[in-house]
């Protein structure tokens, strides 16, 4: 087609043993146009363009070399994976990312059995990659068979402390395991801490840094005549710099840094390293996010996600909106109260622009602490500032947030720490799929003693949740919102804090009461003018709150209806659950009410358009539509006892 790149080399590559024909040169050829393909296709779908910039002359340097299905590419958090997928047999499809019945914008093991491992979040690379090398030792998978195990993981994914949990083992063990460490001094964000700080120096004093890391590192994979004199080399220069010495003290052998767009330094090692690697090596890799498009380069977040976009000059095509997104909503309103109180501070997990915390970090940047991808240390770093007498916001999306659920519970719930949980992509999120839903927070935080958790149904609402949470210091407070704009609803100067545990009539009607937990409200209300339509009006309540629950807005809700019904963007054992319980307590049920909970259905979700994934989830209007008559069918033939 006329839009797409001119690919003469790559047209040739169906598979990646497709490669093995190809000389050095023609590689680096093959790179340049796999760069223009993947640049070419991204424009077409939107998604995480510039982590796979970066990697893409090592991403075919790893498939000429090695044999992958059989060698284990584990990619960490792997949305630098979309040229790993045109080299794999799905080029046919790339225009399909991240879009319903498409290709998921992460590895998936159920897409490609070059996809060996899924993932979506960071630093589990280096942990399944050991369990493939193990498997291999132990004879696992015989049918198939396992050869290399090799991690390719990022500086910032690396900043992680399951990623020091997995080489810490990996060291002790001994096996033979390749980690690439796809260093290109930016995560999302740019990368924040001490371990950051240490990679800047092994590349800061080129070339003789250079030269000394190779010393170290490649010693133990020369040919034992060489090994002697390269150990003399390492021990002259030992104490001079620091080198790969971190790396060597957890068990590995240190290779680096090499520049990872040069094809004939990449080639070379990673062919030494597949010959001659015994045990555990690290190769320290430096790329460049974005590499080799301009408007990448030059974007602060170096093109890590964007919309569908114009290829020559980089300008995304966003749709005009005339509602804020709910995410600046709450960023402005936590800068508003930040200057009203001196206590108020942020903590963010290498998310400050995705979760809105770049806003507080303009106006308060020493109140306002990125911890890198450490949402463990981040949750009880907050439940600290809490116990010191700050009144710290801990944002981090629902999604990650199951990564700290231990500290949430032991470090905030059980010492009732008023930590304030700003959860932002809560519900279906669309193009990034399963990985990415924040389906089950309400589960996981209102099983927990002492907290309130809350959910905004609009923005205007968002703005009293967050005013709300900054005034609570009897313990911890949650309020969820999603990803997106807002329902477009007229905007209060300021939040005002709601009285705990205590929702609001929206409509008032008969028969059939809707209790909604969140923005599904908008549906309720489009549900309800279809119903209007056969002579059916149901009452209309925002819970506000899952908990406590506003037990005297339900039980009248109860009493005076035939049926209830809630409506929440989460899983089974969250708001619905707990009203059925409140219910049943109260012998509601003996009564003879009709009681549904609409939820998430007991499934995972693939990529789609919000609207599309909600459809398949039976939460849209003609959805709450259909449930409102089916109840009221079943309630005419058994009436309520009077």
């Amino acid at each position: 087609m006329s839009d797409r790149p001119d690919t003469p080399l790559l047209d040739q590559v169906q598979e990646p043993g497709d490669l093995n024909k190809f000389s050095d040169a023609e590689l680096r050829q093959v790179a340049h146009e796999l760069r223009a393909e993947t640049i070419s296709a991204v424009s077409q779908t939107g998604g995480h363009l510039g982590a796979g910039l970066g990697v893409i002359e090592l991403t075919v340097a790893l498939h000429a070399i090695w044999d992958a299905p059989r060698d284990r590419i584990v990619w960490d958090v792997s949305h630098q994976t979309y040229p790993h997928k045109i080299l794999t047999g799905r080029r046919d499809r790339i225009r399909t990312l991240r879009q319903k019945d498409g290709l998921s914008g992460f590895t998936k093991r159920s897409e490609s059995p070059y996809d060996c491992f899924g993932a979506a979040h960071s630093s589990t690379s280096i942990s399944a990659a050991l369990g493939f090398a193990v498997a291999r030792d132990l004879g696992g998978a015989p049918e198939h068979g396992i050869g290399d195990a090799i991690a390719v993981i990022g500086d910032g994914a690396m900043s992680a402390g399951m990623a020091f949990e997995a080489m810490n083992n990996a060291g002790s063990l001994g096996k033979r395991l390749i980690v690439i460490l796809n260093d290109n001094d930016m995560s999302i964000a740019p990368p924040v801490g001490a371990f950051s700080n240490y990679l800047s120096r092994l590349y800061a004093e080129e070339p003789f840094q250079e030269l000394k890391a190779a010393a170290k590192g490649m010693a133990s994979l020369l040919p034992p005549p060489f090994q002697e004199g390269a150990k003399r080399a390492k021990d002259m220069l030992k104490g001079m710099a620091m080198g790969g010495t971190l790396f060597e003290e957890l068990g590995f052998s240190y290779i680096g840094p090499i520049d990872g767009h040069d094809m004939s330094q990449l080639l070379p090692i990673l062919r030494t390293v597949k010959a001659r690697a015994a045990g555990p090596v690290l190769v320290h890799v430096v790329t460049k996010k974005g590499k080799g498009y301009g408007p990448a380069e030059r974007a602060s977040d170096k093109g890590h996600a964007t919309a569908k976009f114009d290829v020559i000059s980089g300008e995304q095509k966003k749709a005009p909106s005339n509602a804020p997104s709910y995410t600046s909503v709450f960023g402005k309103e936590l800068v508003r109260l930040a200057g009203e109180d001196q206590r108020v501070c942020a903590v963010t997990a290498a998310m400050p622009d995705g979760t809105g915390l770049n806003l507080m970090a303009e106006r308060y940047p020493s109140r306002t602490f990125d911890v890198g991808i450490a949402e463990q240390h981040g949750v009880t770093f907050a439940a600290g500032l809490a116990a010191g007498g700050m009144r710290p916001f801990c944002a981090i999306y629902s999604t990650f947030l199951q990564r700290g659920y231990d500290q949430v519970v032991h470090d905030v719930a059980i010492q009732r720490l008023p930590v304030r949980f700003a959860i932002d992509r809560a519900g279906l999120v669309g193009a990034d799929g399963a990985t990415h839903a924040g389906s089950f927070d309400v589960s996981y935080l209102t099983n927990l003693p002492g907290f309130v958790v809350m959910a905004a149904a609009d923005e205007a609402e968002l703005m009293h949740m967050v005013a709300t949470a900054a005034a609570h210091d009897e313990g911890p407070i949650a309020f969820r919102y999603p990803r997106g704009e807002g329902a477009g609803v007229d905007m209060p100067d300021k939040g005002v804090p709601l009285e705990i545990g205590k929702g609001r009539m929206i409509r008032d009607g008969s028969r059939v009461a809707i209790l909604s937990y969140g923005t599904r409200l908008k549906e309720v209300l489009d549900a309800c003018e279809a119903l209007e339509a056969r002579g059916i009006r149901p009452t209309v309540a925002d819970a506000r709150f899952a908990k406590p629950l506003d037990r005297d807005l339900v039980l009248n809700l109860a009493a005076d209806h035939e049926a209830l019904i809630t409506i929440e963007e989460g899983a089974v054992g969250g708001f619905g659950s707990h009203v059925a319980q409140l219910l049943a307590n109260e012998g509601v049920f003996d009564d003879g009410l009709r009681f549904r909970s609409m939820v998430l259905p007991d499934t995972f979700i693939d990529q789609a358009s919000p609207a599309d994934m909600y459809a398949t989830a039976g939460l849209n209007a003609p959805d709450i539509e259909a449930k409102v008559l089916e109840v009221l069918d079943v309630a005419q033939v058994g009436k309520r006892k009077a």
